[in-house]
């Protein structure tokens, strides 16, 4: 029960947490291999406290599957606040449920789960809409309230800035209200198949249904990763009539032009941009997604201005989606973004009257049984087309050096732990990070 106190906090937009981000260690003292963050390019995989239930809604899962996401790199780089040395890093990780709190009745030990990467209460007025990325009262970081004036919700493995929870790039992960944030698996499906309802599925989906892609729409997806992939391919069943794709990288171009002849790839290292697609479509693209990054300058000025800290993100690619954009059209910003750029063409928002639409974290729970249920089980899509690579947990570190430098076509890996199942049908085999990196690294 909220008192009065609570209350007056809330009123002056102050809202205490309902969770801890630490766990109890098992009595026993037993231990588990997980991937901690060290500093600067640092990852390494140790020995870590097994987590043991520590509040009633917990649950304990024992990680079957997990991965490394583009967003990642981010902490990889130091350039997230709040890193702490042995963070234990991971947002997408799926698992068997091994332990259960008091109260939690609807898991049970042995079920076969999904984890959101957002860590949602399920009472405050966004869990009730299941928006789980704007949850009010699982995040203590007073300085993403300092930065943004409010504060999304909780994540795993993302460090302090959300909230500081240890991730499930390890063999066991404590899932707070565990109810909420975790989805049961049907049986006859791979975790190859439901593994990225976490993060990049719903992702992808949120960028495409927020910024709205209608039937005969033209479409442009600035980054080919897992996310704009996946956004090439939702745009698609929404019925857009021609997609862009657009990157430099040849086997993210390849793979993007296997969707659909509607889908053309532009490597933006080769052509302008601009010109390239507003030759084709004088009156301009309906919709533009930003699948990409702020930490990538293509421009001289901007590799500058990130040099010498007059910004931290770079605004070329909004900027090109604008320009390009028809009047009244829509863009949406799903790429991670995290604080200020220069140059930003306002300008041309405010004339064309192009709705710039801030995707934010994408709320998984308004999605994934809609995309399990409508588009997985029917097998109108499935993600496995994204994976290249299976390797086991110790091999992390060097997969974090070959995802960073996009060495040997590394795009989504499933990582194994030993509790998990043999490869799917259709699925990479296990191999070692130095079979395909060779000299590389």
């Amino acid at each position: 029960m909220q008192t009065a106190t609570n209350k007056a906090q809330e009123a002056l937009g102050f809202v205490e947490t309902r969770t801890t981000n630490k766990y109890k260690p098992r009595e026993d003292g037993s231990t588990m291999r997980a991937l901690t963050w060290q500093g600067k390019d640092s990852v390494v995989v140790k020995d870590m406290p097994i987590p043991d239930i520590t509040e009633p809604k917990d649950v304990i899962v024992k990680v079957t599957g997990s991965t490394i996401c583009g967003s990642d790199l981010h902490l990889y780089h130091s350039e997230m606040l709040g890193l702490q040395k042995d963070d234990i890093l991971g947002h997408e990780f799926m698992g068997i449920i091994d332990r259960v709190g008091p109260e939690v009745t609807n898991l049970k030990v042995g079920d076969r789960v999904v984890v959101s990467f957002n860590i949602a209460c399920g009472t405050c007025k966004f869990c009730k809409k299941k928006y789980s990325s704007m949850c009010e009262y699982t995040n203590n970081s007073s300085m993403q309230e300092q930065m943004y004036g409010q504060r999304d919700a909780g994540f795993f493995g993302y460090g302090h800035l959300t909230g500081g929870f240890p991730g499930g790039q390890a063999e066991y992960t404590r899932v707070p209200f565990g109810e909420v944030n975790c989805l049961k698996v049907p049986e006859g499906l791979s975790d190859e198949q439901v593994l990225y309802l976490t993060d990049v599925l719903p992702t992808a989906y949120h960028s495409v249904v927020d910024t709205r892609v209608d039937p005969d729409d033209v479409v442009a997806v600035w980054g080919l990763g897992p996310i704009g992939q996946c956004a090439v391919r939702f745009a698609l069943l929404k019925g857009a009539k021609k997609v862009y794709a657009i990157d430099t990288i040849p086997h993210r171009l390849a793979l993007a032009s296997k969707a659909s002849s509607k889908v053309e790839v532009v490597d933006f290292k080769q052509v302008d941009v601009k010109k390239h697609i507003h030759e084709r479509e004088p009156q301009g693209l309906d919709v533009g997604i930003d699948c990409t990054t702020f930490h990538e300058p293509k421009s001289l000025l901007h590799k500058i201005q990130k040099a010498v800290m007059l910004e931290t993100d770079v605004c070329e690619t909004p900027n090109e989606a604008i320009w390009l954009s028809r009047k009244f059209g829509r863009v949406g910003l799903i790429g991670v973004y995290a604080a200020f750029t220069n140059g930003f063409n306002i300008g041309a928002v405010m004339e064309k009257g192009v709705r710039f639409i801030g995707n934010g974290q994408a709320p998984v729970h308004l999605y994934w049984e809609e995309l399990l249920n409508d588009y997985i089980l029917p097998g109108k899509f499935d993600p496995r087309f994204m994976i290249s690579h299976r390797v086991d947990i110790e091999d992390f570190e060097e997969l974090y050096r070959a995802f960073d430098k996009r060495i040997a076509g590394v795009d989504k890996v499933f990582v194994q732990t030993k509790a998990s199942k043999p490869p799917g049908e259709g699925c990479p085999q296990l191999t070692k990070v130095s079979d395909w990196t060779q000299e590389v690294l």
